[in-house]
């Protein structure tokens, strides 16, 4: 099997990679910093991917999915990720607020939200005003609308 046919694996798995690997690999200080720092970023991801998960709940349409960027060692380190949730409007404008709300709240939940993260709160933040205005709509009585007249003398 070559290097280039290995698949992705978690950290756990990454930093227990077979000592005969390792030991035929002379990794310059270059490479060990760049190890390091994708190390560093595949823990960022991971823990900014499961923040959005954490706070989905049942919106999450599956776990986190990573992208990989391979290390100069032949292990795959995670640089980017995506966990899918469903934005679509509840069956009433009470449910889609509730939907809405954990929408944002998941979208905004790691640390430093990113600027799709942002997007997709905003997005949500609109959801939750339009079904705000559909209930507004709905309890507005129709006499309410129109002109009182005063028939007491």
């Amino acid at each position: 099997m070559s290097i280039s046919a290995i698949s992705p694996v978690s950290p756990a798995a990454s930093a227990a990679a077979p000592s005969s690997v390792q030991a035929k690999v002379q990794l310059t200080p270059e490479q060990l910093a760049q190890i390091a720092k994708l190390k560093a970023r595949d823990t960022e991801v991971r823990q900014h991917e499961l923040a959005h998960l954490s706070v989905a709940g049942g919106l999450a349409n599956s776990g986190p999915s990573y992208t990989y960027q391979r290390g100069p060692n032949g292990v795959s380190y995670a640089v980017g990720g995506e966990v899918s949730i469903d934005t679509s409007p509840g069956a009433t404008p009470q449910e889609t607020i509730s939907r809405a709300r954990t929408i944002q709240a998941a979208a905004l939940a790691p640390a430093e939200p990113s600027g799709q993260d942002r997007a997709v709160a905003a997005r949500a933040q609109q959801l939750e005003q339009q079904a705000r205005a559909e209930l507004e709509q709905a309890y507005t009585p129709a006499e309410a609308a129109r002109p009182a007249i005063d028939t007491y003398a």
